[in-house]
């Protein structure tokens, strides 16, 4: 298996991208299918800008000041990403909205791989040098590890859950 971190993250694009056709391929009638193929979706997205956003980022930024502006924008494409996935993980599968949540969810994630394999990836490669991104893999492989596997509520709306269960 391969440390190299582009390799790994092109690895979970593929998961994640076989799992939304899935999804797409379901049907209208298939409710139940739908409900479990989110939650894959979900759990799949959750460990992938985990390790993103906890390990490649950080580095990236460090080790490539230039390319600041592109994680910087990776960021902001994972928190919209991440706003929907809070929302779908409390939606019941036949909810009116859960399709469509769900569609909005797909086509903003295959947006953010299609840049990253496309435009940023290659710019990663050209600019750190084989050892240091499978130093990375490396810690990104650790950090899969203790990654959640479904979102954790942001503090504000835990506070608010907290309230009313109370």
């Amino acid at each position: 298996m391969s440390t190299d971190a582009i390799v790994l993250l092109k690895d979970d694009h593929k998961a994640i991208l076989k799992t939304f056709k899935d999804f797409e391929a379901a049907g209208d009638g298939a409710v139940k299918r739908k409900g479990e193929l989110v939650d894959r979706i979900i759990e799949l997205l959750t460990v992938h800008t985990y390790i993103e956003d906890e390990v490649m980022y950080p580095r990236v930024r460090e080790l490539l000041p230039d390319l600041e502006d592109d994680v910087l924008e990776s960021y902001e494409e994972h928190h919209v990403a991440d706003v929907l996935v809070m929302e779908l993980v409390g939606m019941d599968p036949s909810a009116e909205r859960f399709t469509a949540k769900t569609t909005v969810l797909i086509e903003n994630v295959r947006h953010h791989i299609e840049e990253e394999e496309q435009e940023w990836f290659p710019q990663v490669r050209e600019g750190l040098s084989r050892t240091t991104l499978q130093q990375i893999g490396a810690e990104m492989i650790e950090a899969k590890k203790k990654a959640p596997r479904t979102p954790a509520a942001p503090s504000a709306l835990k506070k608010t859950i907290d309230a009313v269960i109370k």
